[in-house]
């Protein structure tokens, strides 16, 4: 019995670490499952619009219809003194994940 409670004690003592040492725990952030899909969507702006700088990015949603799925994009521009946005919506089949068609509309706001 006395060996037991010896050992035991001595793995407490080896094992805790110290109170004053701060731990941090670090994680690689989650790649959200529309990345792929902005990636094409900033790929089709930049190449309909060459000359504009994309400003900023906001991914709108998705949506399921029968077997497709419809990624939803507000992408905002700049070029030169006008700035405006650009909806994007790409269609693709769900289980394949083949892109069925990719709109672009500008909007002013």
């Amino acid at each position: 019995m006395r060996k037991i409670i010896i050992a035991l004690g001595v793995f407490t003592t080896v094992n805790s670490a110290p109170t004053h040492i701060p731990t941090v725990a670090h994680s690689q952030p989650e790649i959200p499952a529309y990345a792929k899909w902005g990636k094409l969507a900033i790929k089709e702006t930049q190449s309909k619009y060459p000359n504009a700088n994309i400003v900023d990015y906001l991914h709108e949603g998705s949506e399921s219809i029968k077997d497709s799925t419809i990624e939803k994009f507000k992408l905002w521009l700049k070029d030169g003194d006008k700035e405006f946005g650009v909806f994007v919506r790409i269609e693709y089949t769900t289980a394949t994940e083949k892109v069925v068609t990719i709109e672009l509309d500008e909007t002013s706001r």
